[in-house]
């Protein structure tokens, strides 16, 4: 499809998620650029294998993630490769080092999903330790999934260099080379009653 047809549907799939959550749609300026900058990441010549989309909290950036997952999931778009659905799935950071530990298997199997969203990375420990081992889930499955060039999308509320604190250098250095980053600075689209 070209990047107009993937942009208008992307829009689509934003209002329909966040109209879901009885929310009122707003077209701002800030939507038109994120839209626009998916679309063209997932229709062109690009390299980058991913995206990130960073900023504060409440303005987007999950909406976002699930709004495609929705749009992909009613495309019923099937790989060139095999008779599989293109489909991928969204899980919170904590849920995956919770997961790591909890059933090592289906986190192995996470690490070779040919699309995965990670929603809230920097909320989850760096390392966490089972029977004495000290693991660092996170930053294996992100060094695996960089290996194999698997589609990954991630939300966070840390800016780039945090990120490059957190997780080190050579984290920063992939995301570098395998994401589109998308900071959202708008504000939250939260009420403020509290």
């Amino acid at each position: 499809m070209t990047k107009e047809q993937a942009y208008q549907l992307l829009l689509a799939a934003v209002k329909g998620e966040v109209e879901y959550r009885a929310r009122k749609f707003e077209l701002t300026d800030a939507v038109k650029y994120y839209a626009t900058t998916i679309a063209e990441m997932l229709t062109g010549d690009s390299s980058k294998f991913g995206l990130l989309l960073c900023g504060n909290v409440g303005n987007g950036k999950s909406t976002f993630v699930k709004a495609f997952q929705q749009l992909l999931n009613q495309l019923n778009l099937r790989c060139e490769d095999s008779r599989d659905k293109w489909e991928f799935r969204i899980m919170d950071a904590r849920a995956i080092n919770h997961l790591c530990k909890s059933d090592f298997r289906e986190w192995e199997e996470l690490c070779k999903k040919r699309m995965l969203a990670i929603d809230d990375l920097g909320t989850e420990p760096l390392e966490i330790q089972d029977y004495g081992n000290i693991m660092s889930p996170m930053v294996d499955l992100l060094t695996r999934r960089y290996d194999k060039q698997l589609f990954t999308i991630i939300t966070t509320n840390l800016t780039p260099q945090e990120i490059r604190v957190k997780y080190g250098d050579r984290i920063a250095d992939r995301f570098n080379e395998m994401m589109v980053k998308i900071v959202f600075e708008n504000p939250t689209y939260r009420t403020q009653d509290s």
